[in-house]
């Protein structure tokens, strides 16, 4: 690929982002270029003191019907597309009076942006770029004649490669350029595509399409050898993607991973109920507990596992206080994630000079609608969030015996943290912490036997008389096939089942548990998560 450098005799510019406007257009017009703008683009090009040509004057048609029409006229867009060396696309140039467009500077109307602010349908509607896009698609099509600009970050790069090119632009910049605009176009198609979607409640459109915007370029995937990068969506919740990196590390793929898993099951926890700590390993959580306070309730969920916390995720509801920030920083930790942080606090962990401290501002709501996409060979899973929350589910007892206030208010907090864990997933919960998880496994007597032994594990750990799992609570993210499970369960000391039920054995299932004076519930809700 040769340099073919075209010279820029003239720029349309047409923004609605007006960051970096002025010096770029000062910068352009210090290169001879001739400034063409639209509407409030041009307004502020003039008040600058800049020589522009409004674009009524290049087409000799006024804006119209609220702005609605006004680039979409053949004398931009031949500027745009028209290929310089040829011959028949010169002559009908000439014919019909089209001066060449060289550069063409357009940021979408701020669609992502309205929706997010929750505005009504007609004024969505109204901010959907029609022209913008179009052009966007044309300058880019004919990259070999023309550059594309469609956001403030490539301002200076085209500055820079006019200054060094004598006020052209080389082939690699318009083909870099050129790849963004088709990228931003389909993303903000994307947007709109989804926001219609969901306005219309289309649970499965013909068509699905999603789009981000990078935020960082990853130094590899979950292993070494592959390639990775975290883009942002136009889905506003908050967590890993939103939140400000105060110190430590770049993230990685396995810490942003682990950080969303971390993030979105201390979303479970009210932080006006209760403080709660989550402890993530592998996308995992291996401790979750409630406590009247960050340091109590870290302490709990440690308590529960105290050897995969190393080199973990940690995530907490309420501000992050001096308090906890000591006890964590005890051990070697990846990530702390927090909805904010005192002053002490942040002093306390920079003193550990690799862990990252993630500031998210507020907690995902666990109700939200929302979309969560899968890739497979050849195709895109796409199904609407787990939104089911523990609180809102109407238990059903169906065993002999009610479980106690105590065995129910364990029960809630074991599914609870059930839906956050790989599934088949057995959770034993005591005192509103976990004592016992077992996660991932292909058989669910697995789960719980994995659940039951790593409690007795932390029980010799500790010199404990038993295990936690003695007078516990269990959770199951789907039904017992089979009362083997639960018959784990029941030898490990639980008192109190939570499962969804269903099962074409539930009576049998039903049985084990009458027969050993436990109480049961179903939930009627599963909580597969693989």
């Amino acid at each position: 690929m040769t340099d073919h450098p075209r010279r820029v005799t003239r720029a349309l510019l047409s923004v609605s982002d007006k960051a970096g406007l002025i010096e770029f257009a000062r910068g352009l017009s210090g290169h001879g270029v001739e400034l063409v703008s639209t509407g409030g683009t041009a307004k502020a090009i003039a008040a600058a003191g800049l020589k522009v040509r409004d674009v009524s004057e290049l087409t000799g048609f006024p804006e119209m019907m609220d702005g609605r029409v006004k680039t979409l006229h053949p004398k931009v867009h031949g500027g745009l597309l028209a290929i310089r060396d040829n011959a028949e696309h010169a002559q009908a140039m000439k014919s019909h009076g089209i001066a060449p467009i060289d550069l063409l500077v357009v940021n979408l109307y701020p669609f992502e942006a309205t929706v997010d602010k929750g505005a009504d349908f007609e004024a969505c509607i109204e901010n959907i770029d029609i022209g913008g896009p179009a052009m966007i698609r044309a300058a880019a099509k004919n990259h070999d004649d023309v550059a594309v600009v469609v956001e403030p970050q490539d301002y200076q790069s085209v500055l820079d490669e006019l200054a060094a090119n004598q006020g052209a632009t080389t082939l690699s910049l318009r083909r870099r350029l050129a790849a963004k605009a088709y990228a931003r176009t389909a993303a903000y198609d994307a947007a709109i595509s989804n926001w219609f979607a969901s306005e219309l409640k289309m649970e499965a459109p013909d068509f699905r399409a999603f789009g981000g915007r990078l935020i960082q370029a990853l130094r590899y995937g979950e292993n070494p050898h592959q390639t990775a990068a975290f883009y942002r969506t136009p889905d506003k919740r908050p967590g890993v993607a939103t939140a400000r990196q105060l110190q430590g590390k770049e993230l990685s793929y396995n810490n942003i991973n682990d950080t969303d898993a971390a993030y979105e099951c201390i979303a479970e926890f009210d932080p006006a109920r209760t403080a709660a700590c989550v402890i993530v390993k592998h996308a995992n959580p291996c401790g979750v507990a409630e406590g009247p306070d960050l340091v109590t309730a870290y302490r709990k969920a440690f308590a529960c596992d105290t050897q995969s916390p190393y080199g973990g995720i940690i995530a907490v509801n309420r501000t992050l206080d001096a308090d906890a920030a000591r006890v964590i920083t005890e051990i070697l930790t990846e990530v702390i994630i927090a909805p904010d942080a005192t002053e002490e606090a942040i002093a306390i962990v920079a003193k550990r000079r690799n862990l990252r401290l993630l500031l998210a501002g507020s907690l995902p709501d666990p109700r939200a609608a929302g979309l969560t996409a899968k890739t497979v060979a050849g195709g895109l899973l796409v199904q609407s969030r787990d939104n089911a929350v523990a609180d809102d589910l109407q238990l059903k007892t169906v065993t002999k015996r009610a479980p106690t206030d105590a065995e129910l208010r364990d029960l809630r907090f074991a599914f609870r943290v059930a839906k956050h864990v790989k599934s088949n997933t057995i959770v034993y919960a005591k005192d509103l912490a976990t004592v016992g998880i077992g996660a991932g496994q292909m058989s669910r007597v697995d789960s719980a036997r994995i659940a039951a032994r790593k409690a007795q594990d932390a029980a010799d750990e500790a010199k404990l008389a038993q295990p936690m799992t003695r007078g516990s609570a269990v959770a199951s993210d789907a039904f017992f096939p089979f009362a083997d499970g639960l018959l784990v369960a029941i030898e490990a000391g639980a008192t109190a089942v939570i499962q969804p039920g269903g099962s074409i054995r539930d009576d049998e299932v039903i049985k084990a548990a009458d027969d050993a004076g436990i109480a049961m519930v179903f939930t009627g809700v599963r909580h597969f998560r693989h």
